[in-house]
């Protein structure tokens, strides 16, 4: 039997979970397993890195460190606006993502805190600075 390498589409079925148990994302719910080519960084470092060598069939548990992952957080990524630069039609509510212009251009931000006159919002990746586990099951290699 081959084993996973890049340049190989595969087809993977995986779990993630945070270290306190916290399920944050799985193919398994979603019924479909994720389809990839390995080696074009199209998933964290981390996770690549474990499916390597694994043949069709093969399962690993993965912990996955913030450097492999999202990297760490970066405090300086947070900032305040006034609340009346959110459109009127939004209500912001901690926890919701919103699209905002920066001078980088288009970057998705996670709202941390409002105020009547104030948000808080935060650049940073939701999963940036977190050790994630994550369960994976290589479910065929397709192609290499």
């Amino acid at each position: 039997m081959s084993q996973a390498k890049d340049g190989d589409k595969i087809r993977v079925h995986y779990a993630g979970s945070l270290e306190d148990g916290t399920e944050f994302d799985s193919s398994y719910k979603r019924g479909e397993p994720l389809e990839i080519v390995l080696g074009q960084g199209m998933l964290i470092k981390g996770f690549e890195d474990a499916v390597l060598g694994l043949e069709a069939g093969g399962k690993v548990t993965a912990t996955i460190s913030p450097e492999d992952g999202y990297g760490p957080y970066h405090e300086e990524h947070t900032f305040e606006v006034e609340r009346n630069q959110i459109p009127p039609e939004i209500n912001p509510e901690v926890g919701m993502m919103l699209q905002v212009n920066t001078d980088q251009g288009v970057t998705n931000v996670t709202i941390k805190s409002v105020t009547d006159d104030k948000v808080v919002l935060d650049g940073n990746h939701p999963l940036a600075g977190q050790t994630m586990i994550f369960e994976i099951e290589l479910v065929e290699i397709l192609a290499s």
